[in-house]
């Protein structure tokens, strides 16, 4: 059996997969967080002699949890206390003591993870921890600054003269600041410096601008990756993030890797513990492929739609052989230099 944890009617991408999944007639189960334990509970038994089992109820029906081989951690809600526990503190105690006993199921169960199990997915989120593998790795990197230290920052935009972009350190990009807030990445200007010594209150990410011949989604799915072509340039909107979507304005491409660069992206995928991971990637006018960031648990669905290519398939392919199946590179990682690229 295959578990997809996400809240199915707001993620256009595991619903995709669950149709495909239905119609191969792979058995899964659709849970979100955000039903437990409101509309959900769990149960978990030991034996004397060790035995245990896990059951979960869902309003759907009852699921062994002892027959699931593989989980999808994709985009569960929050855990959301009974409604009749109004008192503010109480609430928020109860759902502190679901999240943690969650997080302990998940980890003693002996499942096979997509992307991974979810102690793992959180590590793998963090920038600093990505950005210093993709280094050892071999990728090219921009130049980058986190910090909270005014001077260093004042410094860093000298050094790079004046051409640096910031955004966030942490793993938020949408969240809820009262009302939805989104913070997308932006070129530094000489009127945010007058503002430097505010970084004081919370550190960030700055880096040298790369310049763009085009951006790239590379969605790797066990072993076998799918690049894509984001001409970002060519809008206003999405000319410093992409994430800003102007689809009809934003021409997207299947892409061609070298083989280094498709080698290297398994591979960190590999290091990261990982059988799935969206990575973007700059494409510089000079031919130099230049690593952003990587997200364990990014969307694919847009670049499917426009391209073709097969995500959801592989996503399926994946999901039922409960394994990667494809042997990962036993050469040494080969390193490019920026003329070979």
């Amino acid at each position: 059996m295959i578990l997809i944890l996400t809240n199915l009617k707001e993620d256009g991408n595991a619903e995709a997969v669950a149709a495909k999944l239905r119609e191969r007639g792979a058995e899964h189960a659709v849970f979100d967080y955000s039903q437990y334990p409101s509309q959900a509970e769990i149960s978990v038994s030991y034996q004397a002699g060790g035995a245990a089992r896990h059951v979960l109820h869902t309003p759907e029906g009852a699921i062994n949890l002892d027959d699931v081989t593989t989980a999808w951690l994709r985009r569960p809600s929050a855990v959301k206390a009974h409604a009749e526990i109004e008192n503010g503190p109480t609430h928020k105690f109860v759902e502190g003591e679901c999240r943690t006993f969650l997080r302990d199921l998940w980890d003693s169960l002996r499942w096979f993870w997509v992307p991974a199990a979810p102690a793992v997915v959180d590590r793998t989120q963090l920038k600093a921890a990505q950005l210093r593998l993709a280094g050892e790795l071999g990728f090219e990197l921009p130049p980058t600054l986190i910090t909270n230290h005014a001077e260093d920052l004042l410094e860093f935009y000298r050094e790079h003269n004046g051409s640096i972009v910031s955004k966030l350190a942490g793993i938020g990009f949408s969240f809820t600041l009262g009302q939805t807030f989104c913070r997308y990445t932006e070129r530094v200007s000489k009127r945010d410096l007058g503002y430097a010594r505010a970084i004081r209150f919370c550190p960030m990410i700055f880096q040298a601008y790369v310049p763009k011949r085009v951006e790239l989604r590379i969605t790797v799915v066990g072993q076998r990756v799918f690049a894509a072509e984001i001409h970002s340039q060519h809008t206003h909107h999405t000319r410093h993030d992409w994430r800003r979507y102007d689809l009809d304005a934003t021409p997207h491409f299947t892409h061609e890797l070298p083989p280094e660069v498709e080698q290297r992206c398994i591979r960190l995928l590999q290091k990261m513990g990982l059988s799935y991971g969206a990575i973007d990637m700059i494409l510089t006018p000079d031919g130099r492929y230049v690593f952003i960031e990587i997200n364990p648990s990014g969307q694919y669905m847009w670049i499917e739609q426009i391209t073709g290519l097969p995500i959801t398939d592989a996503i399926c392919d994946l999901l039922i052989s409960g394994k990667t199946t494809e042997a990962i590179p036993s050469e040494p990682l080969a390193v490019a230099s920026p003329s070979s690229l």
